[in-house]
């Protein structure tokens, strides 16, 4: 015991603990604390994937948009296979 006294007296001072507790509280207790920015980070690049998801889901729906105003068979197309409609003269089978 009485060498981890001397120890402790001889390396370790009033201002290093100091500083070591004031650099731990800035570093993991803190705010802004490298814990809480890695997490942010995270955050950040999750929502930048389901934006980029988003804008090619966007981006498909824009080109279908034209094609339909655009291309009267893919109106037609679309309508057949999505809501089911046929012509008066026409029987219709449907597989799943």
């Amino acid at each position: 015991m009485t060498n981890f006294y001397a120890w402790c007296k001889r390396y370790l001072s009033l201002t290093l603990l100091a500083t070591i507790i004031v650099g731990a509280i800035v570093l993991f207790f803190n705010e802004n604390s490298i814990l809480r920015t890695v997490e942010q980070e995270r955050r950040i690049d999750e929502l930048q994937a389901a934006i980029s998801d988003a804008t090619d889901t966007l981006e498909y729906y824009r080109g279908l948009n034209h094609s339909l105003d655009t291309d009267k068979e893919t109106m037609e197309r679309i309508v057949r296979e999505q809501y089911h409609m046929q012509h008066p003269d026409e029987d219709v089978y449907i597989y799943e």
